[in-house]
């Protein structure tokens, strides 16, 4: 008898801990939002605007915010590096023409 309660105690303690937690954390950036700013109607539009985020690329939000930041980095890094390279051949000609003009 106590080999039964014991088995069936310990199945219901491993469902609740295996228990799809992918799906409450779904739930719990609405949560915060609700407890941060009071507003329910804002908590559902947030979950909605994630939810056709995530159908429409494929990411969650700040997936999609972390790849367009560095996107942009990768740009400016690419736009600062050419121009010091154009400086550096601009003064590399400019010594040169000075030398020959001598």
């Amino acid at each position: 008898m106590f080999n039964k309660i014991f088995k069936l105690i310990l199945i219901s303690i491993s469902f609740f801990a295996l228990n799809g937690c992918i799906q409450t954390a779904a739930l719990v950036g609405p949560g915060i939002t609700v407890a941060s700013s009071g507003s329910v109607a804002r908590a559902g539009i947030q979950l909605a605007v994630d939810h056709s985020i995530k159908k429409e690329t494929g990411k969650n939000s700040i997936e999609l915010v972390k790849d367009e930041v560095l996107k942009s980095n990768k740009k400016r890094k690419f736009h600062r590096e050419f121009s010091n390279l154009v400086e550096k051949r601009v003064e590399l000609t400019h010594k040169k023409i000075k030398l020959k003009l001598e």
